[in-house]
This record gives structure tokens, C-alpha cells and sequence, in this order.
């Protein structure tokens, strides 16, 4: 019984943190990059509007620091549910 609600509390871990970095995608590619890139247009960053930035190569750098903010959380999961490696 411990077993599965062992189990079970480790999915929903996981998945909370799958919905955190799909929240954290979707604000990014469509809230910054698509639809708040008309408000972002008048702050200039880098020789360009924040909006173009976000589309361009924000959105890229936040994607690359979501990957591995996810691989050492899960890996912090895995470890306090004893499926580690």
C-alpha cells in the first residue's frame, strides 16, 4: 500500500513540474513573442524591440535554461523517491 502511494505521489510531482514548463513555454513563445510583442515593441534591447528579442533569441535562452532546470529537478524527484540512477 506505502508502495503505490509512494508511487502515486511521485507521478503527481512529476507532473506538476511537466505543467510548470508548459506554462513557462506558453508564456514565453505566445505570451512574450506573439502576443504582448506589440507592449514589448517600445523597449529597446540590444539594437532591437524586447518583442523581436523574445521571438528571436529569448524565447531560445529561457527554452535552454528550462531544460536543465528540469533535468536537476527531476533528478532531485528521482533521488527523493528512490528511482535514482
Amino acid at each position: 500500500m506505502s508502495d503505490r502511494t509512494s508511487s502515486n505521489a511521485y507521478w503527481q510531482a512529476n507532473l506538476r513540474i511537466i505543467y510548470i514548463c508548459i506554462a513557462i513555454w506558453a508564456v514565453v513563445s505566445y505570451g512574450f513573442a506573439i502576443l504582448l510583442r506589440p507592449l514589448l515593441a517600445s523597449i529597446p534591447i540590444g539594437g532591437t524591440d524586447l518583442g523581436f528579442w523574445f521571438a528571436q533569441q529569448g524565447s531560445i535562452l529561457i527554452y535552454i535554461v528550462l531544460i536543465f532546470w528540469y533535468t536537476a529537478r527531476m533528478n532531485k524527484l528521482d533521488a527523493e523517491h528512490g528511482v535514482d540512477e
